[in-house]
């Protein structure tokens, strides 16, 4: 099933038990997945520039998160948190640690990098593989690490 027909599933479901806050990020998610269309100029989007949305809308809501528990605005943390649970219901399934570093150090071989100079190297090679499945900072992290 694709996302746009799951999420459209997921809206009734959440009008029928008046659910409104589950409600309110699909709109969400929805409208962004509509202005990408627009701005693409398509009717339909593929499966990766679905989930290049989705991960935008998780990562600001992150950012958010971050944000709001600095500002000591617990009442928005909660909102937020429940949002991002929301939005990683649609997400693929994280990768673990161990699969990400399998990953991160045979791209490190592939691309030949030796230092940390030739990070850029490896993460153009390396996010397309691990698009949705882990954050970036998380990569971001474990490349550096390893090429330390």
């Amino acid at each position: 099933m694709s996302l746009t027909n799951q999420l459209n599933a997921d809206m009734k479901d959440a009008m029928r038990s008046k659910d409104k806050e589950t409600l309110n990020v699909i709109r969400m998610v929805k409208a962004s997945l509509q202005n990408e269309s627009i701005k693409l100029s398509k009717n339909e989007l593929s499966e990766d520039e679905e989930l290049t949305i989705l991960s935008r809308e998780l990562k600001q809501r992150k950012d958010s998160l971050q944000e709001f528990s600095s500002a000591g605005r617990d009442d928005l943390v909660g909102k937020i948190n429940n949002e991002i649970a929301i939005l990683e219901k649609y997400m693929p399934e994280q990768l673990s640690d161990d699969e990400l570093q399998t990953i991160v150090q045979k791209t490190i071989q592939d691309t030949g990098a030796t230092s940390i100079k030739d990070m850029g190297k490896v993460m153009g090679a390396l996010m397309p593989k691990v698009k949705g499945k882990a954050d970036g900072s998380r990569v971001n992290h474990l490349v550096r690490e390893l090429l330390n």
